[in-house]
């Protein structure tokens, strides 16, 4: 069953939030995550940090230009050390092609009275479990305290910051989500995607955009590394669509190949 996605009928005006995202690889399915989320909510900006030469069809999204993000561990030191360089609101909303805006009208003001939210990793039980990067909303003062010289930036950098440095921020003064919250904010590995705001994770496209979308930006895709943890679950939602088998075959031949680069 695929999720109709509203579109709200006011546009949510969000002046105190910068949209952004960086990466090197998969730009096409970013900038389609980048315009999802415009196509409901008034950012302050649209940033996408990027070495590709692309220009969006969107006008209001800018494209800053960045040396290349080589590696995953790259992003997070982009993000953890240089971010907060651009940002000129109070908070920004990072996200990656994997996830973007669902219904502005799960939009809390409260999310705003917080440092750092994402979706809660269930993995964890000591309290420290909000969470995710992938989707997430960052105070400008979070983004500085990370580029101190006492916060030492490590991959992931959703990691360094929720649980590697989180006592450390907080006693600087910073809040971060509960779970309850963080849950409505965002849905992940936790959380409802029918009863958040947005959310992160390639196993949940097929059903929030529809297998045919998917598969179309799917076919954008120079790198398919994070569909590797979920294939699975990926493979049996495009086996019940149209031409399910000869998809779910490509994605397992497109899974092979790219095990044989690496």
């Amino acid at each position: 069953m695929t999720m109709v996605i509203p579109a709200a009928t006011k546009r949510l005006a969000l002046p105190d939030v910068t949209l952004c995202a960086a990466t090197s690889v998969n730009v096409l399915a970013t900038l389609h995550a980048l315009e999802a989320s415009l196509a409901q909510v008034d950012f302050a900006a649209c940033l996408l940090f990027t070495d590709a030469q692309v220009r969006p069809d969107h006008p209001g999204i800018r494209i800053v230009p960045i040396q290349r993000l080589a590696s995953a561990q790259a992003y997070s030191g982009f993000l953890l050390g240089h971010l907060g360089h651009y940002i000129e609101t109070s908070h920004c909303l990072v996200v990656q092609w994997d996830g973007h805006v669902l219904d502005a009208r799960r939009w809390d003001p409260a999310f705003l009275e917080h440092d750092y939210i994402g979706a809660s990793w269930p993995q964890f039980s000591d309290g420290h479990d909000v969470g995710n990067g992938g989707f997430s909303l960052r105070s400008l003062r979070l983004l500085q305290a990370c580029q101190s010289p006492d916060f030492a930036a490590s991959h992931p950098e959703d990691v360094a910051i929720a649980r590697t440095h989180r006592r450390w921020l907080e006693q600087q003064g910073l809040r971060f989500a509960n779970r309850a919250l963080a849950n409505r904010f965002s849905s992940e590995r936790a959380g409802d995607p029918a009863a958040s705001f947005g959310y992160h994770g390639v196993w949940h496209m097929p059903r929030l955009l529809g297998v045919e979308s998917f598969w179309d930006l799917y076919r954008t895709l120079d790198d398919r590394s994070t569909i590797r943890h979920d294939l699975g679950r990926v493979l049996k939602q495009l086996w019940n669509g149209k031409g399910g088998a000869g998809r779910a075959l490509q994605l397992l031949a497109d899974r092979a190949a790219d095990a044989m680069r690496r």
